[in-house]
Formats: structure tokens, C-alpha cells, sequence
């Protein structure tokens, strides 16, 4: 098909490509689009679409056809030449690529179907991605988060083309904080600041990175621009709304005029060298001079056998070598100590060769203390930074909690959840909200059948409701069969997301559950009058690591609720017995 160019043939840093139109063009276009096929653009082709229509992806027209996609693979460079490390690419289901031809426009909309671009066609192509996976990240393994949205889901198919921008996707969230290439580089203008070196972070900042990123600016003479991720980051990280409040606090204690903050609604790949590459060339694009990059910036740390995806200093090496070309200077990362006998943040290189003792904590270390309730010590982080941080993630005897029990029809789960959500209220008085099979059925399901497509929409029901409750601090007891392990792991990242999460596998054996059934389901479904009954003909899925195991053949009602409740105190999430 045919390879339109999507690309302009400038120098990084050069004139932006602002792709937006305005007048009677924009009003055309919103006419137009009524008659052309549309896709609904998900998260990440938002961000994508932002940074393309505004100019932090220039040179980028559009995104990729064919051939530049081929050699940003390949030789990490457009077809003109210019180094560009990242495919940006649309990907689309296959009914949708097979109705499109080149020339053809389609409709790019949020998902309230407000019309944001329009995408002229170049070219359509069905993906490899595997080979993409091995090109741009050096694994197929989905352990790697680019890696699994890319197998698991993107579409199976790309479609190349230029694009007029109609409208930014909107935000109402940090206005003031939201400036395009342009506006970032008027500000510079406008501050006289021509020497400006910018952070890239997705996490909170405390002291260390205070104390870094200050050496940065003095070491270049210029300037800085903490410029935070506020788009598509690492799974779990915390939430961008507490991150930006949070270098909201820190900006104080620069000295005055050194420091300001501008938010990138980057969609991060965590793809390592590459990635930080792309971020160089992203930071130039907004007018930078400097950039920090970090030991393995952007990668997703290790596999499961311990494996790092990225060498510790491969990231920094690729920028190395292209800094000229780009035109941006490398800002190596050191990491910074606190150092007791100096009561000071040092490089810990230098630390270590004087031999001197230091202090240091982790992400991981942080965030179990501020689930125990600890105590932050002052060298590591600012009292107002802190309390940022415990107002969005509040000790686990403060979170909201879902407790999800599985387990057989008569295995004795909802005798145990019931009991539970008694307890909790008779011991703590927390908000408690039972979510039992029977019950959800009769009110949140009503008209939802047995098949295994209505059960699982039925247990994916309850974990939406017990999310939203976990969300606001309350506590629900969920007791519902739930006999497949995809529902149970989707439940378990969604309200994960929200605050606690623990998993009661309700462990009885088939026959003890057909003996107490008081219903008489166990015998209808022997007899076919029921059919895919869970246990008979329908298989039962055991979780495989839930947090509590409770035997009901061998423990009564009170035993089992004894043993939940004791775990959800080990755990923290309920205060210890008086």
C-alpha cells in the first residue's frame, strides 16, 4: 500500500509540528466526521494523540505508516533518518482495518465520543508482535508491561496516516500545570531561562531526589523543569493526583526562581534504553538543554526469576551516544544517602569510598511504612510531602477492605462471611457491606442467568460494587461461588487499585457440600434437571494462593471466622485484640 510520509524531515528541537487546525478548516472537519468511521481511542492512543496534535512527538505528522514503522524497529531512525527510538503507532481490531483504505479519513474520539482528530490513511497493516516485542523491548516475555499490552491488548492491526487535529483531549484536573511544547518553551522565553534541565519521575520526590535534581541545576548553571508523568506509568505506581500535590509541596524548599513543574501526559512503555531516548528527544522537543537520566530510567525492573529486563546503565549509554545529535546534554543519575555523621544527602559513590555510614529508603520500604502507620523520619522525606501521601494511602487499619470468600455451593462461605461482617461491626464499628451470592443475585443481577458467560459477568458485578466500597473506605464481605480463576485474579487487580484485598478459599469437599444441601440443587443437577452446575458438570477453578484457606469439614462456622479474623489483624488491616 502506499507509504504517505507521516514524518517531516527536521532537526530534534527544530519547529513543532502543532497539528491542530482552527476556523472554518476545524469546523469542516467536525461536519465531515459525522459520515466517517470512528475509533474510540483508548488511554494510551490518548496520550499518544495529545503529544502528536501539540508537538511533543516532533517530528511526527501523524502516526506511523509502514515503512517508518519498519525502520523506527530496525534501525531505531524514520525513513528520513532522524532518530526516533518508540513506534506510535493506532492499533485497531480487524473489522475496522478491513474497511479502511488509503486516502480514506476516519474519526479519532474520546470515549464520550467527542471528536478530537481526523486521521487521514496511508497504510494498513496487520502487526508482528512478536517482533515488535523483541525489536523495541529485547523480550516476549509479558512480564513486561509494553510487552503485555501489546499481546494482550492492542489490536492486531495498524493504521498509518497524518493528522488535523479539532480539539486536546480535556482535562480538568492541574490546568495551570498542563502546557503544551509551545507554551513550555514561551515560558522559558519569557523567564530569560536558556539553560534548563528537566526531571522525568512517575513517583513521589523526597529529599534524595530534592537533593539531586538542586546539584543538576547547579552543575549546568541553569535551570529546572520537573516534568511529571501524569499519563500511563508502571502498574501500581501511586496515582498521579497524590504524586503532582506532592512535588506541589517539595517546590518550597528549591531556592526561589530555580524550579517550576509543567505535566507530561506521556503513556510511558517502561521500555528502558529506548524509552529513555524517546524521553530525551520528548524533553528537547519542549525545549530543554539538560536531562537527568537514571540507573535503568524507565525500566520495569526484573522478571520473575530475578532477571533484569535492561542492563543497570544500558539507558544512560544510548542517550550518551546520541546527545550530539539530538542536542540535548545526558545528566547522569547518582544516587544521593542520607549520611548521619553529615546529616546531609551525598552521591552514594563518594559515600562508599570514604567509607562512611548511610541511610536509605526504598519505594517498597515507604510504602509498607506507610501501610504500618510508621513514622517517616524527617531526613527522608518533608513533613507536608508525608501528609500528602497518608491522606491518599492511609495506614491498612484505615483502608477500605474487600474480603472475598469462594468456594462450593454448601461449602459454608456465606455462614463464615455473614459471621465476619458481624464481627467487624461488633469490634470496630467500620462500614460493613455484605455481598452475598443470593442477595446479589436478587437486587444487582436480577435477569442474569447460569451460564458461564452470566456467571462470570455476575462475579465481575460484585467486584466493580466491592471496588467502589473499598474506594471509599468501607469494608465488603463478598460470598459469591466464583468457580473460575480469571474473574477471581480481574476482581483482585481491580480492587487492589482501591485499597485491601483477601482471598477466603472456603475448602470443602464435594461430598460434604452435597450433604448439607438443604436446596436440593446438588441432587437436580445429578439428575440433568439442571445443567452446568458447579462441582457436577461445570468445573470448580481452586484458587491456587488465596490468603486464607478455611476447612469447613473439619472447623465450625465460629473456628473459620476465628481464623479470617486473625488474619486480617496479622495483616493490619483490623487493630489488634485488647
Amino acid at each position: 500500500m502506499s507509504t504517505m510520509p507521516t514524518t517531516l524531515i527536521e532537526p530534534h528541537g527544530g519547529a513543532l509540528c502543532d497539528l491542530m487546525v482552527s476556523g472554518e478548516e476545524a469546523e469542516g472537519l467536525k461536519e465531515t466526521a459525522r459520515d466517517l468511521p470512528s475509533v474510540t481511542l483508548t488511554d494510551r492512543q490518548l496520550c499518544d494523540l495529545e503529544l502528536l496534535l501539540g508537538g511533543g512527538f516532533s517530528p511526527l505528522r501523524g502516526f506511523l505508516n509502514k515503512d517508518d514503522y519498519e525502520s523506527v524497529l530496525d534501525e531505531m531512525r524514520l525513513t528520513s533518518g532522524v532518530l526516533w527510538p518508540m513506534p506510535i503507532t493506532l492499533d485497531v481490531a480487524k473489522e475496522l482495518a478491513e474497511a479502511l483504505s488509503e486516502g480514506q479519513q476516519v474519526a479519532l474520539r474520546e470515549k464520550t465520543g467527542l471528536l478530537l482528530a481526523v486521521l487521514t490513511v496511508s497504510d494498513v497493516w496487520e502487526v508482528d508482535k512478536a517482533r515488535e516485542a523483541e525489536q523495541v523491548f529485547g523480550t516476549t516475555s509479558t512480564e513486561h508491561p509494553a510487552v503485555a499490552y501489546l499481546m494482550e491488548e492492542a489490536g492486531d492491526y495498524y493504521v498509518g496516516g497524518t493528522l488535523k487535529g479539532v480539539q486536546r483531549p480535556p482535562h480538568y484536573d492541574f490546568e495551570a500545570l498542563r502546557r503544551t511544547p509551545a507554551q513550555v518553551r514561551g515560558m522559558f522565553e519569557a523567564q530569560g531561562w536558556d539553560q534548563v534541565v528537566a526531571f522525568q519521575t512517575r513517583n513521589p520526590m523526597h529529599r534524595a531526589h530534592k537533593e539531586l535534581t538542586d546539584r543538576a541545576a547547579q552543575d549546568v548553571g541553569g535551570h529546572l523543569l520537573i516534568h511529571p508523568v501524569v499519563g500511563m506509568t508502571k502498574p501500581g505506581d501511586i496515582d498521579y493526583f497524590t504524586r503532582v500535590r506532592c512535588y506541589q509541596k517539595l517546590l518550597k524548599y528549591y531556592p526561589e526562581g530555580e524550579a517550576t513543574i509543567s505535566l507530561l501526559p506521556l503513556a510511558m512503555r517502561m521500555g528502558g534504553p529506548r524509552e529513555a531516548l524517546w524521553h530525551a528527544i520528548i524533553r528537547k522537543n519542549y525545549g530543554c538543554t539538560h536531562f537527568i537520566v537514571g540507573r535503568d530510567h524507565a525500566g520495569p525492573g526484573s522478571m520473575s526469576d530475578g532477571t533484569p529486563f535492561y542492563g543497570p546503565y544500558e539507558a544512560q549509554e544510548l542517550v550518551l551516544k546520541h546527545q550530539d545529535e539530538l542536542g540535548i546534554q545526558l545528566v547522569p543519575f547518582r544516587l544521593m544517602v542520607y549520611v548521619p555523621e553529615h546529616d546531609a544527602y551525598e552521591p552514594i559513590d563518594e559515600v562508599q569510598e570514604e567509607g562512611l555510614e548511610f541511610e536509605m529508603i526504598s519505594g517498597t520500604q515507604l510504602r509498607a511504612m506507610l501501610n504500618a502507620g510508621e513514622q517517616i523520619p524527617a531526613w527522608f522525606s518533608y513533613p507536608d510531602v508525608v501528609a500528602e501521601l497518608r491522606r491518599s494511602y492511609p495506614a491498612r487499619a484505615e483502608q477500605g477492605l474487600t474480603v472475598f470468600f469462594t468456594g462450593l455451593s454448601g461449602s459454608g462461605k456465606s455462614s463464615i462471611a455473614n459471621a465476619l461482617s458481624t464481627k467487624i461491626l461488633e469490634q470496630t464499628g467500620r462500614q460493613v457491606t455484605l455481598l452475598d451470592g443470593d442477595i446479589v443475585r436478587t437486587h444487582l443481577s436480577k435477569g442474569l442467568g447460569f451460564s458461564k458467560e452470566d456467571r462470570s459477568t455476575n462475579v465481575q458485578r460484585i467486584g466493580y460494587v466491592a471496588s467502589e466500597i473499598t474506594r471509599h473506605g468501607g469494608v465488603a464481605v463478598c460470598a459469591p461461588i466464583a468457580p473460575y480463576t480469571a474473574d477471581r485474579q480481574a476482581n483482585r487487580e481491580l480492587i487492589s487499585e482501591q485499597g485491601g484485598y483477601v482471598e477466603v478459599f472456603v475448602d470443602a469437599p464435594l461430598e460434604v457440600c452435597e450433604a448439607r444441601d438443604v436446596k436440593g440443587l446438588y441432587a437436580k443437577a445429578r439428575a440433568g434437571i439442571i445443567k452446568d452446575f458447579t462441582g457436577i458438570d461445570d468445573p470448580y477453578q481452586a484458587p491456587e494462593n488465596p490468603e486464607v484457606v478455611c476447612k469447613t469439614a473439619d472447623e465450625t462456622i465460629e473456628e473459620s471466622t476465628d481464623k479470617v479474623l486473625a488474619a486480617l489483624r496479622e495483616m493490619g488491616f483490623l487493630p489488634q485484640e485488647a
